[in-house]
């Protein structure tokens, strides 16, 4: 005889469901925080934000290590084809009969286990920098009635094919070397030349800007991938360069051992900069180290530049003024900044051109008022020591910034900019970047830059 059901047990089966339904969210939830939120810093007044982490924790180098000849990967036939290289970058690699169709974004390549989608940019954990890289898909051939059907080459390489983007926030000078130029140095310096580049998301100015550097690192013109209507064919092709961290390389985990001294030697050939050391009595026939002053015209501008100057030459100093942008001649930039021994200007993309100081000379950042030390530590602080450039800092106080003048003294944004962090980064550029200016006070001015020329080296030392 059939059992009556029990009323408890169409009770039991909901809280089940709830129980699997509740489960399944959380995972959903923890996924979704681990893959696109960043990780909180409690306890810091300042949250230094997942943008610009530094050496990412979960590198595998054992994915990719040099055997034989320089350049030459050793496959392991169990490692994915893309991979994540770190937080921020991911990598794709093959070998076999590799034909890129770039026109409409597809890379043929046989053998592949399957398809696989990749951006090549070096900023995986931003969203926003990720919406303008174009994706390519890694289609399987010749494997069966799943493969794809390929197209026939037009043009056969020898060498490697490297595929890269300057879409994201390439454009910005501090973006250029932190998500393209220096992990692209990285990722292909050991390659000896012998590499072909394919450039998408391309930008005629930002090309032409960098072509002597790409000189460098290939033998070979940079192929507009996106625009080239050819089948370019490859026996092997690297997808994706690899970050360490800001504007920094670590030796221990690069291709060739490259470090940050390399590629300050391989920007020296590029831009033809003679100048190789610093000095306390400057490079012309004056006698006086020579400041550069960064200018800007929009947001961050110093209000009063002119009188900046003359204090600094009263201070016997050899000043120059020069505003850097998008249309700038890079190489005549390069060898301005190279002829400076102490080179300032308030936080900004602008003091990017540190790269081209000689040796020993001075980085001076202007920090806005707002609490910003963090985020000039990991932007230019940091990276200074690696470009073998002495790093000061001139912090600005309230009453040399236009915010005091924007709200009342006791605004909540005046004296509580921590707080103000708290809220994330569009909350501190909106305040404390885009709408602040300086006026920096004379005297404290010129005793920041006699402290800048007591750091740059003699004559006599070189």
């Amino acid at each position: 005889m059939k059992q009556p059901r029990s009323r408890q047990e169409p009770r039991r089966m909901g809280n089940s469901a709830m129980v699997v339904t509740m489960l399944l969210s959380l995972c959903v939830l923890t996924f979704i925080k681990a893959r696109y939120c960043s990780t909180p810093y409690p306890n810091k007044p300042a949250p230094l934000l997942d943008l610009e982490a530094g050496i990412d924790e979960d590198y595998d180098s054992s994915r990719y290590k040099i055997s034989g000849p320089i350049g030459e990967e050793e496959f392991d036939p169990s490692r994915p084809t893309c991979y994540n290289t770190s937080k921020r970058s991911e990598r794709c690699a093959a070998v076999g009969d590799i034909r890129v169709d770039g026109n409409h974004s597809k890379i043929y390549i046989s053998p592949l286990d399957r398809v696989w989608r990749t951006k090549p940019y070096a900023r995986r954990h931003d969203a926003v920098a990720m919406d303008d890289v174009r994706e390519f898909a890694l289609l399987p051939f010749g494997g069966g009635n799943d493969s794809a059907v390929p197209p026939l080459c037009t043009r056969n390489h020898s060498v490697p094919a490297f595929l890269f983007s300057s879409g994201g926030f390439a454009g910005n000078l501090y973006h250029d070397y932190t998500d393209v130029l220096v992990p692209l140095f990285t990722s292909t310096h050991h390659f000896g030349g012998e590499v072909q580049f394919l450039l998408t998301d391309i930008k005629d100015w930002w090309l032409d800007k960098f072509t002597p550097l790409f000189r460098q690192l290939s033998n070979y013109d940079v192929i507009d991938v996106d625009n080239d209507q050819e089948v370019h064919c490859f026996p092997r092709i690297v997808i994706g360069s690899t970050f360490h961290r800001p504007m920094g390389i670590d030796g221990t985990r690069s291709p060739g051992g490259e470090t940050v001294a390399d590629f300050k030697r391989l920007l020296r050939r590029a831009f033809r900069l003679d100048r190789v050391v610093a000095s306390h009595d400057g490079s012309a026939s004056l006698g006086k180290p020579r400041l550069l002053i960064i200018s800007r015209k929009s947001s961050r501008r110093f209000l009063n530049e002119r009188a900046m100057a003359h204090a600094a030459a009263l201070a016997q100093f050899d000043v120059r003024i020069a505003e850097p942008d998008n249309h700038t001649d890079m190489p005549n930039f390069a060898r301005l900044v190279n002829s400076a021994d102490v080179m300032m200007g308030v936080h900004g993309a602008g003091l990017t051109n540190m790269v081209f100081l000689p040796s020993r000379a001075v980085l001076l950042q202007v920090v806005p008022f707002g609490g910003l030390e963090w985020l000039s530590r990991v932007t230019f602080k940091d990276p200074a020591k690696d470009f073998d450039v002495t790093y000061m800092e001139y912090n600005v106080s309230l009453e040399e910034s236009s915010l005091k003048n924007l709200y009342p003294k006791d605004h909540f944004y005046l004296q509580h900019p921590y707080d103000v962090h708290k809220k994330g980064w569009n909350a501190i550029k909106t305040v404390y970047l885009d709408k602040q200016s300086v006026r920096l006070d004379l005297a404290k001015l010129t005793r920041t830059l006699e402290h800048a020329r007591s750091l740059l080296p003699s004559s006599s030392s070189h």
